[in-house]
């Protein structure tokens, strides 16, 4: 079969979130399935796409409204990706160094709409002239969601209108919500058809997804089930396309994440040699903070923002500091500036148990995996979840409060085969009851190595779920 994924991300050359990790890896499984799958981004200004080498493939103009804009296909030379990597420049659109935020500013792109549809009608013009059509067309979020309302829609696509498409929701949290006169920029399309772009009023990029395509996933069954309850209005349409809509649970590349290889590591580990591993990674990381080794270390690694539950953090930390329990908490990454300004305070204040790096770094992300005992996620919402997968890879324990693929992918330790720590409800007391479980199974030496031996074990490779993706491709073809 031949996919073509179009995609905002896609690791490591475009990355804000675990959107990103996905089109980074499942691509390649797939190809390792024998399938033939191909990404296409946006040509960005990031620094791994800067220092590549790509060859021009097509190069055209296309409508955007009134006006056209010119564009370039190229091909990245090495297929270095494992799969068949294109990116499409659009200048004056894309050639700025953030993917959907400006740096200096700290906002989104006043073009937003502009940016995501120019790279959406690109890629399709470009498609369109393949002498053989793709098998199936696979979008990620709102940011390619339109393209299943044009091929169905648009008259200049018609010839494309059979090529099954799927609409893989990350995060329904983000829609493309814009104003019904930005529909004026799409190709001429069927004008009584105008609604299947349309809710509460709105143009919705996701919504339209939604209603077009033949196929609806998500990153997880749990999450599947949550947004018919809660999906920022858009329940009732999640209700009613459940008949093609399913949940298939994200992997995490073992190649990448592997610590008896990851370069990004102090000290490279194994399974069998994974205490005497961990506890030189984490002899090197507090060492990094000036913290005690003996102590339970329990890291947070995400965006500081609420979708996250990083404003649970401050009070939870401070709990802690001022209680009689000593351990210690680091934290990385970067969101809420009110946050940043709290925990650059809460540094000085806890010296010796607390560290926050505000800033994106994955060096230091890959030793926080191997250093610490625990990672925490007390999110409000998460679809996946990749981290949990990373630090049980590395030996490190989840604390995660159970909602969306947490629920998935974490068993409690209260079950009989469980291997992690989970809280259910969003509160400061839930929260503090699982750091405290944590802290004793910390001291328990003998149980916290059969866990961290246990978890290291378990498969969250993308085998599985890749063999999912093509059984769903294959029934989508057999309709056609």
């Amino acid at each position: 079969m031949h996919i073509i994924h179009l995609s905002a991300e896609c690791y490591p050359a475009a990355k804000a979130g675990g959107l990103g990790d996905v089109v980074g890896s499942l691509p390649k499984y797939l190809n390792q399935h024998g399938e033939f799958c191909e990404v296409i981004i946006p040509k960005y200004r990031t620094p791994w796409l800067d220092e590549q080498e790509f060859d021009v493939v097509w190069e055209s103009s296309a409508p955007l409204g009134q006006d056209y804009f010119g564009f370039t296909i190229l091909k990245e030379k090495t297929n270095k990706l494992g799969f068949p990597f294109y990116v499409i420049d659009i200048p004056g659109r894309f050639d700025r160094p953030g993917v959907y935020i400006d740096p200096w500013s700290g906002h989104g792109y006043w073009d937003e709409f502009e940016r995501a549809l120019s790279f959406q009608i690109a890629a399709l013009e470009w498609i369109r002239t393949f002498h053989k059509k793709p098998d199936v067309i696979h979008c990620h979020d709102h940011h390619t969601g339109l393209v299943p309302f044009m091929i169905k829609q648009c008259v200049r696509f018609s010839e494309l209108q059979d090529m099954p498409s799927i609409i893989t929701v990350h995060n329904a949290e983000y829609q493309g919500q814009q104003s019904m006169m930005n529909a004026e920029m799409l190709p001429p399309f069927i004008p009584h058809n105008y609604g299947l772009l349309e809710w509460n009023g709105q143009l919705n990029s996701l919504a339209s997804a939604l209603k077009c395509a033949w196929q609806i996933t998500t990153v997880s069954q749990s999450y599947m089930q949550e947004l018919g309850e809660s999906s920022s209005g858009l329940e009732p349409l999640f209700n009613q396309e459940t008949a093609k809509s399913r949940g298939i649970i994200n992997g995490i590349d073992t190649e990448v994440w592997d610590p008896s290889t990851d370069p990004l590591l102090e000290h490279n580990y194994t399974i069998r040699g994974i205490k005497t591993g961990k506890k030189k990674n984490k002899a090197v990381l507090c060492e990094q903070f000036g913290l005690n080794p003996e102590l339970p270390t329990i890291a947070f690694i995400g965006r500081l923002v609420r979708e996250k539950g990083a404003d649970l953090l401050p009070d939870l930390i401070s709990h802690f500091m001022h209680s009689d329990k000593e351990v210690n908490f680091i934290l990385l990454g970067t969101g809420d500036p009110s946050l940043h300004d709290i925990f650059a305070r809460m540094e000085n204040d806890h010296f010796g148990y607390f560290d926050a790096t505000l800033e994106y770094n994955e060096k230091l992300a890959h030793q926080m995996y191997a250093g610490s005992d625990f990672i925490l996620m007390p999110s409000r919402v998460e679809p996946c979840g990749l981290n949990q997968m990373f630090a049980m890879r590395y030996g490190t324990i989840p604390i995660v409060r159970s909602i969306g693929g947490l629920i998935d992918t974490v068993k409690d330790l209260s079950d009989g085969d469980g291997y992690g720590i989970r809280f259910d409800d969003f509160t400061l007391h839930e929260a503090e009851e699982a750091i405290n479980r944590a802290i004793d199974l910390f001291a328990d030496k003998k149980e916290i190595q059969r866990v961290v031996s246990r978890i290291a074990k378990l498969d969250y490779s993308w085998n599985n779920s890749a063999k999912e993706y093509i059984n769903m491709y294959k029934e989508l073809i057999n309709l056609k």
